[in-house]
């Protein structure tokens, strides 16, 4: 699903070539959240339609295959709790799949202590995110390993 996501909902945001090498270096699980047990999955109509999670982790963005970030824990007094792997299935997008999504990993996080939220947002997520509230830090341009720049936007949410 998470292929398909990207491929077909990054269309018109990304060409071709920087949607497939994001697939092979950006896009993906990073299996620590899943191991935190913050990574939520999503079903609508007996079919997954979406994942997406949080991280008390300093990784900002990436998967397994290559994660942006150190592994260390944030301090919740201090930082913001990251928004992490969201990818809608495009059959359920604008069902508010990506919404519930987010409110759990937000009710999580404030459970946990946070008081803001962070994430590196896909240029197809950002009007997504900005719908949630969130405002722009910073454009961001990744130059991945096979030489395919993709560019992001870092994003922040005050939450309580």
């Amino acid at each position: 699903m998470i292929v398909q996501s990207a491929r077909e909902l990054s269309r018109g945001y990304y060409t071709e070539q920087e949607a497939e090498s994001a697939i092979k270096y950006v896009f993906g699980v990073d299996t620590a959240l899943v191991n935190d047990g913050s990574y939520f999955t999503a079903m609508l109509d007996g079919r997954l339609a979406g994942c997406g999670g949080w991280s008390r982790r300093r990784t900002l963005y990436g998967g397994d295959q290559r994660p942006m970030g150190a592994d260390e824990f944030l301090d919740p007094a201090c930082d913001p709790a990251r928004i992490r792997a969201f990818f809608i299935a495009p059959e359920a997008a604008r069902r508010g799949v990506g919404k519930a999504l987010f409110e759990a990993c937000k009710q999580a996080a404030l459970a946990h202590g946070y008081q803001s939220l962070e994430l590196m947002a896909t240029l197809p997520g950002v009007p997504f995110y900005k719908v949630l509230g969130f405002e722009k830090v910073e454009d961001v341009a990744d130059t991945l390993p096979d030489g395919v720049t993709i560019r992001f936007e870092r994003m922040r949410l005050k939450i309580a």
